[in-house]
């Protein structure tokens, strides 16, 4: 029998925390998910981004053009030339809670950031943090650690511009082995320079400026050939650019609030996805399907709300239903924006109207084909027993809006018994999946989607996923593939990559897939015992850890033990990136890697493979066939 304890409850029990306490105990409440950087919603780029809405801001208000960005290991510095903040309330506007411009709508109309948390936070998260202002030949200066105040200086003349400095370095006592990728830097200062035409960015000596807005966007993002051109329409508060692609099979969107990348949507998106299938079907006078009409469209909205409610203060999804305190809602300003700027374009370019006719027309077909095959596959996944056979599921979901952990949701693509018994056994069962792939899956390039559903490896994939109607129903955060460290792993992983590439390119796009970096040498002594993911650190290791340590070389995942396992794939797990680079197209990339340029590949191989000298001779380098 298990005695109950009471534990007594008193005035002892009361705590009041500072401002700075709440934050660094509470990070998640102020900036999301901590991370190491590897993913472009972890806590080290909210910070940055923290910084640079309140500088874009200063530009809305026509109070500056340029803003400068430099980052330099852990330290970043964001310099713009804005009005400055007013000298006598330097240090509270960075340091008190509940205190800043935005309070004042004549100051910030339609800003960002609403609620005089987002520079506390980077403040409080910071183990160095130093802000400057300079207004009119005076400048004040101060510095901060963990948002306690160590220096006051007092405000002197000076011959500098107006704006405001900010320096931070972020806390590695609470971002555990964080490192700045600058692909996300780049996406993130690109979406500023597109929703704010004629600000200049600069970071680290490169240059992002838009002069067309949205239609910039998708010129840079459109990947391979177009039906028509860029449909860019404006008004007031609102900025849509739309086409379709001839090849894409899903749709593709980008959405922003108040300038704020909204990746997860929220009302507007809702709103634009269902104002353009009615404006469509009311210009064609068609009861088309909202399937067929959206397939392969390539879609950009940004609006502009006074007052903005946003889920969470991450700001990645728009939860305002109406565009101000007492205007219209969101839903029917988009669709009258719609309605009328859309339907007058179509009547303009009857070329444009008819192909995109054509391809409403081309899915319908398309979709009637398919029919059969997929309810087929769905019969199909069921009599295999998905759940039993393939997938080990977990209990939170990415798309469950009420699982406290669905942003930590991850699935583990695996092959082999031993593997994916190793992860199954190592896993946290509320927030990591694992799915057992069967051998070396098809080579899909080339091939149409009805693939997917014909072959089962990949039917039963897309069902774990449930991406198969819509990417924004994927069910976890994080897409891990997971293979061996040699050439059968890397193979394998390579097929994977393809495979999403064909068919769903945009879970790459948004930052869902990643590779498991699982170590290769266990060097241990009597006193301690180090995993080495490279022969870098193994070389450091025996260098440091004294005479004849016992080295173990794991060649597969199954070699390593439940035990150890899930150290790799808890709080210390290494994930890397698949991020699609700036300078080639899906199309590209699938071509060189996966076409039949044999003599093109092979030469690549050559000249790019790194070989572990402890494994393979280097005269000795076989041909890596795919």
């Amino acid at each position: 029998m298990i005695e109950s304890k009471t534990v007594n409850y008193s005035e002892d029990n009361i705590r009041s925390l500072e401002w700075q306490e709440h934050v660094r105990l509470r990070p998640g409440m102020y900036i999301g998910k901590l991370g190491d950087g590897s993913s472009a919603d972890d806590g080290i780029y909210i910070l940055l981004k923290e910084i640079i809405d309140n500088s874009v801001d200063e530009f809305v208000m026509k109070a500056g053009k340029r803003i400068e960005i430099k980052q330099d290991e852990g330290t970043v510095t964001i310099r713009d030339y804005g009005r400055g903040i007013p000298l006598g309330k330097v240090v509270d506007a960075v340091s008190k809670m509940n205190t800043g411009g935005k309070y004042d709508s004549k100051a910030f109309k339609k800003s960002v950031g609403l609620n005089g948390v987002g520079t506390k936070a980077v403040n409080a998260l910071s183990s160095f943090f130093r802000v400057k202002s300079v207004r009119d030949g005076r400048v004040k200066v101060a510095e901060f650690s963990q948002g306690i105040i160590t220096k006051d200086f007092k405000e002197t003349d000076t011959g500098e511009r107006n704006g405001t400095e900010i320096t931070f370095v972020p806390d590695d006592g609470i971002f555990n082995n964080y490192r700045f990728r600058h692909e996300y830097i780049e996406k993130m200062l690109k979406n500023y320079a597109y929703l704010n035409p004629g600000l200049k960015i600069v970071f680290n000596g490169e240059t992002f400026f838009s002069e067309n807005g949205l239609k910039d966007l998708l010129q840079d993002e459109i990947d391979g050939e177009i039906l028509y051109p860029i449909i860019h329409l404006k008004d007031e508060d609102i900025e849509v650019a739309i086409t379709h692609s001839d090849k894409s099979q899903s749709e593709t969107y980008f959405s922003f609030v108040n300038g704020q990348n909204t990746t997860q949507g929220g009302t507007h998106l809702n709103a634009f996805r269902e104002a353009f299938v009615k404006t469509i079907r009311e210009f064609y006078n068609k009861n088309f399907e909202a399937a067929d009409i959206r397939k392969a469209i390539i879609g950009a909205v940004s609006i502009k709300v006074i007052e903005p409610v946003f889920e969470s203060q991450t700001k990645t999804k728009l939860g305002s239903n109406e565009m101000g305190p007492g205007l219209v809602t969101v839903r029917t300003f988009v669709n009258d924006f719609l309605k009328k700027h859309l339907d007058n374009f179509l009547h303009k370019n009857p070329e444009t109207a008819e192909a995109l006719l054509k391809k409403i027309i081309i899915s319908e077909r398309e979709r009637k084909e398919l029919s059969g095959i997929q309810k087929l596959a769905r019969e199909r996944a069921k009599k295999v027993s998905l759940h039993n056979k393939k997938l080990r599921d977990c209990r939170q979901h990415y798309n469950d809006q009420k699982a406290p952990r669905k942003s930590e949701s991850t699935i583990f693509i695996t092959e082999g018994d031993s593997a994916s018994g190793s992860i199954t056994k190592s896993r946290d069962v509320e927030t990591q999946a694992v799915f057992s792939l069967r051998g070396k899956p098809l080579n899909c390039f080339g091939l149409t989607k009805k693939v997917v559903y014909e072959n089962e490896e990949f039917n039963l994939l897309q069902a774990a996923l449930n991406i198969e109607e819509s990417i924004e129903d994927l069910r976890y955060n994080q897409v891990v593939i997971a293979t061996d460290a040699d050439v059968d792993g890397m193979h394998i992983r390579l097929l994977m990559i393809t495979f999403f590439l064909q068919f769903f390119p945009d879970l790459i796009r948004n930052g869902h897939l990643y590779i498991l970096q699982t170590p290769l040498f266990r060097v241990r002594n009597k006193k301690e015992t180090r995993y080495c993911y490279n022969e870098t650190e193994r070389l450091k290791a025996l260098s440091e850890m004294g005479k004849n340590p016992e080295i173990t070389r794991f060649k597969g995942l199954g070699e390593i033990s439940p035990d150890e396992f899930k150290h790799f794939i808890s709080k210390d797990i290494r994930l890397e990136p698949v991020v699609l680079g700036k300078d080639q197209t899906v199309a590209q990339l699938l071509e060189f890697y996966m076409g039949k340029n044999t003599p093109d590949r092979q030469q690549f191989i050559l000249e790019n493979l790194v070989v572990e000298s402890t494994d393979i001779d280097k005269k000795e380098v076989p041909e890596l066939a795919i």
